[in-house]
């Protein structure tokens, strides 16, 4: 995720509690959806994309944190 972002991600999660918070959750949802995908935990297709659709909102919070670092120069 953000790969242009890598190096301003690390550092972020080395100063900012509430962007390692979202990412931290990001990555997790992302995982659980793999799983459910994959069939390695049960699932139904609605709480499947209710993740995807909450995974997405954190992937637009963290995009937003990200952009108003590199403005600040972070």
């Amino acid at each position: 995720m953000f790969p242009e972002y890598r190096d301003l991600i690390s550092r972020l999660k080395g100063h900012d509690i509430h962007f390692t918070r979202l990412f931290d959750k990001h990555n997790d949802l992302d995982q659980r959806i793999k799983n459910m995908e994959a069939q390695i935990q049960p699932n139904s297709q609605t709480e499947i994309e209710t993740l995807k659709k909450e995974k997405l909102l954190l992937k637009d919070q963290l995009y937003v944190i990200l952009k108003k670092a590199q403005e600040k120069g972070a």
